[in-house]
């Protein structure tokens, strides 16, 4: 679990985890909170191990708090999310089962009352189907804090990628296991509970605009990486949201093609399948 200085949900957070059936190894990794976070895990949860990063790392801190592990499994949560007594159990027999899965995702329950979130029917309707080695619909997306993964096929991918900080990262993890083979299902009969905050998150559509962007120019063919930086830049001249994404894809543009690693073939015709573009459309 990844935090930063939100200690009072933290809390509340791990007051059910650490009361699931399955006694799970819980480990939080703070993003460099500056509130009394590594205070109260102390305090009020002392079986519960905290990493201390230096620096807010965002979703890539999911990645270190993983390499410290040395279990077969690492289910993923959020500080204001939890999971359902026996899902973790559920994951890992879906996991051990079936030998080309890589990532189990759940269906999520949203806030006090449980409703489903909208994802999950879209998940469950996936255009790639079923494959038969799979135990639910093959998909290429998820959400971060309802996820369990093989923990080798999760290293083995890279984690969620650094560049990206928080927003939207999962679609570029999505890739990376696909690429390496692993296979991602929906899996309705895990269930992750989720209760966000619902104040403001003014930082949200820059960061998902910029990471839509720069994930074309870590993983996919050049024509479509200008083609999404053109469409950005456009916006740009009317949207100051698309005016800060810009700017910020600008300066991480560097980087990411210090990093780029094109997608194989197979992989690019599945993400476009989900775009709906023609399988050889390389525009």
């Amino acid at each position: 679990m990844a935090t930063r200085n939100r200690a009072d949900r933290l809390a509340r957070t791990l007051t059910r985890l650490t009361a699931l059936p399955e006694r799970p190894q819980v480990v939080v990794v703070d993003n460099a909170s500056t509130d009394h976070t590594r205070a109260l895990v102390a305090e009020r949860f002392p079986g519960v191990r905290v990493l201390t990063l230096q620096r807010n790392a965002g979703a890539a801190a999911r990645t270190v708090g993983a390499a410290t592990l040395d279990t077969p499994v690492v289910a993923f949560s959020d500080d204001d999310s939890w999971w359902a007594p026996g899902a973790l159990d559920r994951a890992a027999a879906l996991l051990r089962e079936h030998p080309r899965l890589g990532l189990v995702v759940a269906a999520t329950r949203v806030g006090a009352e449980g409703v489903p979130d909208p994802l999950n029917a879209v998940l469950a309707d996936s255009p790639l189907g079923r494959p038969p080695d799979l135990p639910g619909p093959e998909v290429l997306g998820f959400l971060g804090c309802a996820a369990v993964a093989r923990r080798a096929a999760f290293l083995d991918a890279g984690g969620y990628h650094p560049l990206l900080c928080i927003g939207g990262e999962e679609t570029l993890l999505a890739w990376d296991l696909a690429a390496r083979g692993w296979g991602i299902s929906y899996c309705p009969e895990v269930t992750a509970w989720h209760d966000p905050d619902d104040g403001p998150r003014p930082e949200r559509p820059m960061m998902l605009r910029r990471n839509e962007v720069l994930s074309c120019w870590l993983r996919r063919p050049l024509p479509r990486a200008l083609r999404r930086t053109a469409a950005l830049a456009a916006a740009a001249r009317t949207d100051p949201v698309a005016r800060r994404a810009l700017g910020e894809v600008l300066s991480a543009l560097p980087a990411a093609l210090r990093e780029r690693r094109t997608l194989p073939p197979w992989t690019e015709r599945t993400v476009r399948r989900l775009e709906g573009a023609a399988p050889h459309d390389e525009r």
